[in-house]
């Protein structure tokens, strides 16, 4: 799969990177490291990173804004996009060649060729692998694709803490520090809390609410925001913080937007990807989102994470 994707990068002279709404550093990591990868090793190529600028992600990357007829007989690549519909800039469509990288469960295998690694334990780790495959073969990785890269992989792994992280991730990310950027700068920037997110997290630990043994909910309205002076995204970025509460297996941010209510699902142990199913929703098994119209949903979503927690318990004791 891989060798396929080297290839067609070396047919097309234009090639377009995207990658989903509401970015996060994997997205960012993974789109910007191939955008790197492939400029330092074909410079005579035109690549564009494209999608909606995320401000508080700006330290990474910019995108580039492009006409509608770059697309003619351009590569398409997206990277760390599980459905279509989450595609930032929904153009990338009308290329002439499109190609999937991703490590989310493939439940819409878009794509004229579709690479998608489920044991990965981010999409940054994956274009790094690509790097590696194709390093006798002409690829150069910058400093700043290795920055990028490793800034991806940090993300998505909540700092290797995450059980997605394995020996070959520590591999990958002891190569990658070996180029010269600083990841002290890297992490100040990645992890710089500003003082209305401490105090809005200080306000989310006082006030969540534990349901049944087990499983616990944060519920976010527009007043709360406005309160904090926060948007929503901003305070989906808090979504981990229970996640070192002794007895909380499970929980649910349920974050209000304009006309919907912007569900994130996490664990330490329940499979809860086929609860964000049920909800317009999908994702990893410890790591989830959904969508839901009402607050009248809340409940039945928390009723769908119980049943999660006490099947993951009943195997447990088996």
């Amino acid at each position: 799969m891989k060798q396929a994707i080297l290839e067609k990068i070396k047919e097309y002279k234009t090639i377009i990177i995207h990658r989903h709404v509401r970015p996060d550093p994997d997205a960012y990591g993974s789109q910007g490291g191939l955008a790197e990868i492939i400029k330092t090793s074909f410079p005579e190529k035109q690549v564009y990173v494209v999608g909606d600028d995320e401000v508080s992600l700006q330290y990474l990357n910019k995108m580039d804004e492009i006409k509608n007829e770059v697309y003619e007989n351009a590569l398409v690549i997206v990277c760390d996009t599980a459905n279509q519909e989450r595609v930032s800039d929904q153009r990338f469509n009308t290329g002439d060649f499109l190609i999937k990288i991703d490590h989310h469960p493939n439940e819409d295998p878009y794509g004229d060729i579709v690479w998608v690694d489920t044991t990965a334990s981010s999409t940054s780790e994956l274009i790094y692998e690509f790097y590696l495959s194709g390093k006798d073969q002409g690829l150069k990785l910058s400093t700043n694709g290795a920055r990028l890269i490793f800034a991806g992989i940090v993300g998505d792994t909540g700092r290797f803490l995450y059980p997605s992280t394995t020996e070959k991730t520590f591999t990958y990310a002891s190569e990658l520090i070996k180029y010269p950027f600083s990841r002290s700068e890297l992490y100040s920037q990645m992890y710089e809390t500003p003082l209305s997110l401490a105090k809005f997290q200080g306000y989310l630990l006082y006030n969540f609410t534990m349901e049944k043994e087990g499983v616990a909910k944060v519920v976010i309205t527009k007043e709360q925001l406005e309160q904090f002076n926060l948007k929503p995204q901003e305070a989906s970025q808090l979504v981990s913080i229970l996640g070192n509460i002794a007895g909380i297996k499970a929980w649910a941010f349920f974050v209000e937007e304009d006309d919907r209510i912007r569900v994130r699902l996490r664990s330490n142990g329940p499979v809860i990807n086929e609860v964000a199913k049920k909800y317009n929703g999908g994702g990893h098994p410890l790591a989830s989102g959904a969508t839901i119209y009402s607050w009248d949903e809340v409940d039945k979503v928390m009723e769908g994470l119980e049943k999660a927690y006490q099947e993951y318990m009943k195997n447990s004791l088996n």
